[in-house]
């Protein structure tokens, strides 16, 4: 993790993504019950798959909660009938 200091909500999704060494990638996943997925490869890399065709709102909120819960950072609790879990 490159920096700690960086605020879950406010800071631009780039930056929030270089700061913790986490790829972005596009999903082939269409289910519209799928909002993204945070990996943590073997070799300690990170990658956030999203799926595409969602609106940037969707995406951007989608992406920070995925952060927050794998990442482990504090955060407003996920909205219901929203649910992040751990594989």
């Amino acid at each position: 993790m490159k920096s700690a200091t960086v605020n879950l909500l406010d800071t631009p999704l780039p930056r929030l993504l270089a700061a913790f060494d986490v790829e972005l990638v596009d999903s082939a996943i269409a289910d519209r019950g799928f909002f993204g997925a945070l990996v943590e490869r073997r070799d300690g890399s990170r990658v956030l798959s999203m799926p595409v065709g969602r609106s940037e709102f969707e995406r951007d909120t989608a992406a920070r909660m995925l952060l927050a819960e794998g990442l482990g950072l504090t955060a407003p609790p996920v909205p219901t009938p929203l649910e992040v879990s751990r594989a």
